[in-house]
């Protein structure tokens, strides 16, 4: 590479330092507190307004939700953990395949490597250096292979518990936002009309913020969530009442 290349090489990477791009990146967290408490205010909530149209108690009703919110936690965590161990499992497997091949076949890796960064508009000329770098640098070379053939991260060592964990108390957090009126109001026909209220507001609220951290519409997001929880609880509430007339 020549002096003005090289010159042109370090500026590019003092503009890159300098330059803080404000993409908006939806962390795993992020995806794990939304799954957990979408689940945890919308099945209690129709739990709770589905056995207040059967006429039972606001004490049955707290009981069952409160059941409901400890095997909801429960099962979700746990799907949660064996989502994110499958996906570590997958990798791993994927990765021992990897290492195996730029061992016993080279030059076939080697040329996945060029078609790679043909598909980007790469000429042969400018791709062979590239492809000659990373073979003489096995883990780069299976580390490109994972990220551009394959598609593949590699997951964090904690990332099962801490998925599980997430989903398990985010679902207990939101659960117990319907049934908290029911230990407060000792009717049932008046405690799931603040139930109503309260769970919808979180919902919306909800919406809200969870439009804003994935980048989607916040307010479109906020009335989506509060419907599809209007709605479910409508449903059981209906089903309860046409079974016990």
């Amino acid at each position: 590479m020549t002096e003005n290349g090289y010159a042109d090489l370090e500026k590019q990477m003092l503009l890159l330092h300098d330059h803080e791009e404000k993409h908006f990146m939806s962390s795993e967290i992020v995806r794990d507190v939304i799954i957990g408490a979408s689940d945890g205010l919308t099945v209690p909530f129709a739990l709770a307004a589905g056995l207040s149209g059967a006429d039972v108690s606001s004490s049955i009703i707290l009981i069952a939700g409160i059941a409901e919110v400890a095997a909801g936690a429960i099962s979700m965590g746990l799907g949660g953990y064996l989502a994110a161990k499958s996906e570590a499992d997958h990798y791993m497997r994927e990765l021992k395949r990897e290492e195996d091949e730029i061992v016993a076949v080279p030059e076939i890796e080697a040329a996945e490597v060029a078609e790679i960064l043909a598909q980007y508009g790469v000429e042969p000329h400018e791709y062979g250096p590239v492809v000659n770098a990373l073979r003489r640098n096995p883990q780069a070379w299976v580390d490109f292979m994972m990220k551009f053939e394959l598609g593949l991260e590699k997951p964090d060592t904690m990332r099962a518990l801490q998925s599980a964990l997430t989903i398990a108390i985010s679902y207990i957090m939101g659960g117990l936002v319907p049934l908290l009126p029911y230990m407060i109001i000792p009717i049932a026909r008046e405690a799931v009309i603040a139930s109503v209220v309260l769970t919808l507001v979180a919902l919306i609220i909800f919406g809200f913020a969870k439009g804003y951290f994935t980048g989607d519409q916040p307010f479109k997001s906020a009335i989506q969530t509060a419907f599809i929880g209007a709605i479910a609880s409508a449903a059981a509430y209906s089903i309860a009442k046409f079974f016990r007339a």
